[in-house]
């Protein structure tokens, strides 16, 4: 079975992600969603929160897996057999952190890097900049799943 991780802390997921995750699981058997736990970090939503979101925008793709990870993403790949990781690109910025870590992560593991450029329309967009956007009553409503739409709003308000 070919199986890849496209891994992220998917705060929360947008569909930046699912255009990631979606080509993904057209070219892989399995593709693990992975969650990355960051104790450091106060997140939006809990990781467990997340982990639902995403089983519910991705339960259409019929291959996804996902949960939580914690320590290095090559330690994850290596307990589950995994030898690719797909990430997004959406810029040349991106880029110089990304090659960064795919060449530690292969002289780590073995584990290869396959990167995707994002579609244009989706170039600009991160789960800072669409939390960022609500807070403030702008309307995002068509960059994520309507339940993860709806999650955020209700989130915001509790705040």
């Amino acid at each position: 079975m070919r199986r890849a991780v496209c891994p992220g802390s998917f705060d929360p997921i947008h569909n930046g992600h699912l255009d990631i995750i979606g080509r993904a699981s057209r070219l892989y058997d399995v593709v693990h969603v992975a969650v990355g736990i960051n104790e450091s970090k106060q997140g939006l939503f809990t990781v467990e929160e997340r982990i639902e979101l995403i089983r519910e925008a991705t339960a259409d793709y019929g291959n996804v897996q996902v949960e939580a990870f914690r320590g290095l993403l090559v330690d994850f790949c290596k307990q589950r057999d995994i030898p690719a990781i797909v990430k997004g690109l959406r810029a040349v910025s991106d880029f110089d952190y990304e090659l960064q870590m795919a060449q530690m992560n292969l002289g780590l593991s073995g584990v290869e890097t396959l990167f995707v450029p994002t579609i244009p329309s989706y170039s600009f967009l991160s789960s800072s900049l669409v939390k960022e956007v609500a807070t403030w009553g702008g309307d995002v409503a068509h960059l994520l799943p309507e339940h993860v739409h709806t999650a955020l709003l209700e989130r915001l308000r509790e705040r």
